[in-house]
C-alpha cells in the first residue's frame, strides 16, 4: 500500500474528529437505548439496512462508472455524520437518540463496512476487481483511527468530566478547521499526491444522485420513525441520522484503504451539500410543528368563546 501525506493527514483528521465524538458522549444517553428501544431499533435498522438498499436500488440502475457506484456504497456503509448532534440539539431533536445511534453504529460499522462494500465491488466491478478491502486489515485500521479515539474521549468525560467539558470547544473548532482544510486539499491536490482529481464535469455527473440518496434516506428514516410512532421530533432525528454520513471516514475508507481517487469523488460531493439540507429539513419540520401548534392553540380558543356564548 503506497500511501500519500493526504492519506496520513485524512487519518489524523478522522482521528481528532472521533476524539471530539467521544467528549460529547454521556452514559446517561446511552441509557435511552433501554428508555426507548423501539425509536433505537428504529434508527438502527434505518441506519445499517435500509440506506445501503436504497443506494443500491438508486445507483444499479444508473449509467454511473463502477468505480463511482462503489464509492455510493462506500458512503452508504459508513455511521452518521458527526455534525448530526449539533443539527439535533439546534432544532431540539432526541439528542440523547441521535448520540446512542452514532456510537453503537460506529461500533457496528467495522463488520458493516468491509462486508458491504466488498459486496459492492464483486457486483459492480467484479469477482476479478483490482481493488480489494481486505477484512482484517480494514477492521484494525478502522478502530485504531476510528473507534479507540471516541473511546478515549468517552473515557476522559467519565474520569475527567471538567476537563473533557473545558476542550471540547476548542476541539470541535481546531475539528472543523482540519475537516475543511483536508477537504480542500483532496479536491485540488494531484492525483499523484493524493488528490481526487474531481473535476467540473465530475461534479455535475455524482450532485443529483447525492441529493436523491440524501433526500430519499431523511424520507426514509423518518417514515419508519413515524410509522413506528415515536413522534415527530424522534422520527425527524432518525432521519437526520440516516441523511448524514461520516463522510471523513468514507474518504479513509476509499482513498486510502482501497487507493481510489474515483471511489472518493461521492463523499467529496456529499460533504458540500449535506450539512445544510439537514439544516432545511430542520426549519421544514419546525414550521410544521409550529403551524400544527398554532392550529390547535387556535382550534382550542374558539372552543373556548363557542363556550361563552
Amino acid at each position: 500500500m503506497n500511501l500519500t501525506y493526504i492519506d496520513f493527514l485524512v487519518s489524523a483528521v478522522l482521528a481528532a474528529i472521533m476524539f471530539g465524538v467521544g467528549l460529547s458522549i454521556n452514559f446517561s444517553d446511552l441509557k435511552e437505548i433501554r428508555r426507548s428501544p423501539k425509536a433505537f431499533i428504529l434508527g438502527l435498522v434505518s441506519q445499517m439496512i435500509l440506506l445501503p438498499l436504497i443506494v443500491f436500488l438508486i445507483i444499479g440502475f444508473t449509467d454511473l462508472p463502477p468505480t463511482l457506484k462503489v464509492g455510493f456504497i462506500i458512503l452508504a456503509a459508513c455511521p452518521g455524520g458527526t455534525t448530526s448532534g449539533f443539527v439535533t440539539v439546534l432544532f431540539r431533536g432526541n439528542v440523547a437518540l441521535s448520540v446512542s445511534l452514532l456510537a453503537i453504529n460506529s461500533l457496528l460499522t467495522l463488520l458493516t463496512i468491509p462486508l458491504l462494500v466488498n459486496l459492492a465491488l464483486t457486483v459492480f466491478i467484479g469477482r476479478h476487481s483490482p481493488f480489494e478491502l481486505p477484512f482484517v486489515e480494514s477492521f484494525l485500521q478502522i478502530f485504531l483511527i476510528s473507534i479507540l479515539p471516541a473511546m478515549a474521549g468517552i473515557v476522559l468525560k467519565y474520569f475527567r468530566e471538567e476537563i473533557a467539558n473545558r476542550i471540547q470547544k476548542p476541539v470541535r473548532n481546531v475539528m472543523i478547521i482540519l475537516f475543511a482544510g483536508v477537504y480542500a486539499i483532496i479536491a485540488f491536490a494531484k492525483e499523484s499526491s493524493g488528490g481526487s482529481g474531481i473535476t467540473t464535469e465530475d461534479f455535475w455527473k455524482i450532485f443529483p444522485y447525492a441529493v436523491l440518496i440524501n433526500f430519499a434516506g431523511f424520507a426514509a428514516g423518518m417514515a419508519m420513525g413515524l410509522f413506528g410512532k415515536t413522534g415527530l421530533r424522534t422520527s425527524w432525528t432518525i432521519g437526520v441520522e440516516v441523511a448524514l454520513q461520516n463522510t471523513t471516514l468514507a474518504l479513509l475508507v476509499a482513498g486510502t484503504l482501497i487507493q481510489s481517487n474515483e471511489m472518493v469523488k461521492p463523499a467529496l460531493v456529499y460533504a458540500l451539500f449535506s450539512f445544510w439540507t439537514a439544516l432545511l429539513y430542520g426549519v421544514a419540520v419546525k414550521w410544521y410543528d409550529g403551524s400544527r401548534l398554532f392550529g390547535e392553540f387556535r382550534e382550542i380558543r374558539e372552543k373556548k368563546i363557542n363556550g361563552n356564548r
